[in-house]
Order: C-alpha cells, then sequence, then structure tokens
C-alpha cells in the first residue's frame, strides 16, 4: 500500500485547510485510515481516524469540532478538513493504514498502523 499525502501550506490562525491522502495498492475500500501529527520535538499523535465504512470518527481531543475526516472508497482518498486552525496545529501531518479488514473500532496508537504516507508539512501563523 503507499500513501500520498498533500495540501499543507501555510495559513494564519482561524484559517482552513483540507489534506487529502491518495493510496494505491491493497484493498483501501477495507482499510481504516488515520491521520497523524508530529510536532518538532514532540512524538507523532494521533489527529482522527475513520473505519473502513465511515461509521466512526475518533478525534484526538485537541481537534474535535474544528477537524472533520472523510473517505472516497471509490477514489481511494481520504480528506482531512481543518478549521479554526491554531499555531499549535503546526505539525507534518501523515495519513496512515490499518490494512486489518473490516474493523469497525478505530485503531489510535501509532504502531498500528502499517502504512504510512511521507507527509505534508501545516504551519499554521499567529
Amino acid at each position: 500500500v503507499q500513501l500520498q499525502a498533500s495540501g499543507g501550506g501555510l495559513v494564519q490562525a482561524g484559517g482552513s485547510l483540507r489534506l487529502s491522502c491518495a493510496a494505491s495498492g491493497g484493498t483501501f475500500s477495507s482499510y481504516a485510515m488515520g491521520w497523524f501529527r508530529q510536532a518538532p520535538g514532540k512524538e507523532r499523535e494521533f489527529v482522527a481516524g475513520i473505519n473502513w465504512g465511515g461509521g466512526s470518527t475518533p478525534y484526538g481531543d485537541s481537534v474535535k469540532g474544528r477537524f472533520t475526516i472523510s473517505r472516497d472508497n471509490a477514489k481511494n482518498m481520504v480528506y482531512l478538513q481543518m478549521n479554526s486552525l491554531k499555531p499549535e496545529d503546526t505539525a507534518v501531518y501523515y495519513c496512515a493504514a490499518d490494512p486489518s479488514p473490516y474493523r469497525t473500532a478505530v485503531r489510535t496508537r501509532t504502531a498500528e498502523y502499517d502504512y504510512w504516507g511521507q507527509g505534508t508539512l501545516v504551519t499554521v501563523s499567529s
């Protein structure tokens, strides 16, 4: 499975960005997908996840109510809509795939995801 994240950039606080992750190989429609982020000097943290059918979408506490994850299985794409961005959202954002097929629950730990994209940098200025 190959993952390609895009959509990062520089945005002012309060602004919005939409990240995209294109998947190829494997059976995308059966995988849970996750977005993680890593700020300089910090550990990689869970941001949002979505199960294979879109029926479960957990979020990290720091982004609840501001970020929305979605997927389009016909296009092998997963998205992260980020609104009301804050300087503390500045990080490299990674998409990841959990290839355990048709899991209902979404995993939230980095070690539980087998495939990772290259990351896209989001910088939020104050």
